[in-house]
Formats: C-alpha cells, sequence, structure tokens
C-alpha cells in the first residue's frame, strides 16, 4: 500500500510540472532554472524526506531523470493516454498472479514491458530511442502496480476486456494445447477489418490498419507467454 501511495503521489506531482513549474516552490540554487532542474530538485527532496524511493534498480541520479522523463510523458497526451490505458487492462485481466492465487509479478511486468515495446514499435506510442523505451516502460510498470488494486470499483465493462476478447480468440484456435496461430492471426484481422468497417473503431491520424493488426497479433502473443507463466487457462 505505501508503494502504491508513493506512486500515486509522484505521478501526481510531475503532472503539476508538466502543466507549469513555480519557481517559488523550487528552494535549491539553481531549481527554478528550467524544468528539468525544478523536477531535479522535487524528486531528490522527495527521496530525502521518504515520500518516494527509487525503483527498478534506479539511482537518485537516474530517478531524478526518469522523473523529468515521467513529467515529458504527461505531456504527448496521445502516448500518455496509450501507456496508462495499457497498464489499466493489464492491471485488470493480467495480475501479477498464478492461476493457484500465488504471488508471479514477474510475469505482469514482463507483460507490460512487452506491450509497451509492441505499442512503441507498432507507432501506437512513441519512443525515439532505447532510453525512452525505457522510461515508457517503467513509467507503465509504475501505473500498472498502482492500478492493481481496483477495490472492485470496475463496473460493466472491465479495462482488461479488450485483453480478454483477444484471448478468447487464442482459446478457441488452441487445441491438445497447441495454438494455431494462423487461425489467431486470420481472426484477428478479420475482427479489427470488422469493426473498422462498421465504425466501431477509428483509426488515429497517422497509424495503419496493418500497424494495428501487428500490435494485437503481438498482444495475442504477449498473453499467451503470461498464461503459460502464471498457469492460466484463460484471462
Amino acid at each position: 500500500m505505501y508503494l502504491r501511495k508513493s506512486i500515486l503521489a509522484l505521478l501526481s506531482f510531475f503532472a503539476a510540472v508538466a502543466v507549469v513549474v513555480d519557481p517559488v516552490a523550487a528552494q535549491s540554487v539553481g531549481c527554478n532554472t528550467s524544468q528539468q532542474a525544478a523536477v531535479s530538485c522535487f524528486v531528490a527532496n522527495m527521496v530525502t524526506t521518504n515520500i518516494a524511493q527509487p525503483r527498478h534498480g534506479m539511482t537518485v541520479a537516474q530517478f531524478q531523470t526518469y522523473g523529468y522523463a515521467v513529467s515529458q510523458i504527461l505531456m504527448t497526451h496521445h502516448t500518455y493516454l496509450v501507456i496508462v490505458g495499457t497498464s489499466s487492462a493489464i492491471a485488470d485481466a493480467m495480475p501479477p498472479l498464478n492461476a493457484n492465487g500465488s504471488a508471479n509479478q514477474s510475469a505482469q511486468d514482463l507483460a507490460v514491458t512487452e506491450i509497451v515495446s509492441a505499442a512503441v514499435s507498432n507507432g501506437l506510442a512513441n519512443a525515439a530511442s532505447r532510453t525512452e523505451l525505457q522510461n515508457l516502460q517503467w513509467f507503465s510498470l509504475d501505473v500498472t502496480s498502482a492500478m492493481n488494486e481496483n477495490n472492485g470499483m470496475m463496473a460493466v465493462l472491465t479495462p482488461g476486456v479488450s485483453l480478454r476478447i483477444i484471448d478468447s480468440y487464442i482459446v478457441a484456435a488452441t487445441t491438445k494445447a497447441t495454438v494455431n496461430w494462423v487461425e489467431v492471426d486470420s481472426s484477428l484481422s478479420t475482427a479489427v477489418d470488422n469493426l473498422i468497417g462498421s465504425g466501431l473503431t477509428k483509426l488515429p491520424s497517422g497509424l495503419s490498419a496493418v500497424q494495428l493488426k501487428s500490435f494485437i497479433s503481438a498482444l495475442a502473443r504477449v498473453i499467451y507467454n503470461y498464461k503459460l507463466s502464471t498457469g492460466r487457462a484463460t484471462l
């Protein structure tokens, strides 16, 4: 619970920084020279006062750099929404638990990093370098961690419904534990065409149907590997 609260506090601060930097609040010398300097000072103060601590094996300096990266992610709007939406879906449909209820954080973490990579490689999110991709993955891991506890507040359609729909195609194409991936990809491709043709799905500017299908195909593989790792028959 402490980790969840510290992540939320950190994200709330970064959201504020993404909108405006208050020079008065930046008390250390040089903290008001730029947005990056302000973020670095605040992150250092948060670590010192134990509001938040570096994660993912980061040093304090790396955590400061990550803090600035998050403030930039929040200003991208499209990428931010894709990452938050993805994190919400993963937290709902792919929890850090095995089928028997035992903990398996690594399975969820791997799913997060692979899905973010697929989103970037297929043009759904932006990252111009390996460092930027790493920051997106860390951000998604943090958001997913904060969203793992939804306290039963989701109603009607849960955030993970899209992942469960994809999984239904995997289950339907599975015979004696063997997945017919040709059938899965063909069925998913047809489903995308139907959604676009019916107007239920509208492609954002710059994103092609081919890219969307490639991303969904990658999601199917991530889902399958997650189920193998956690011993689940379905999401």
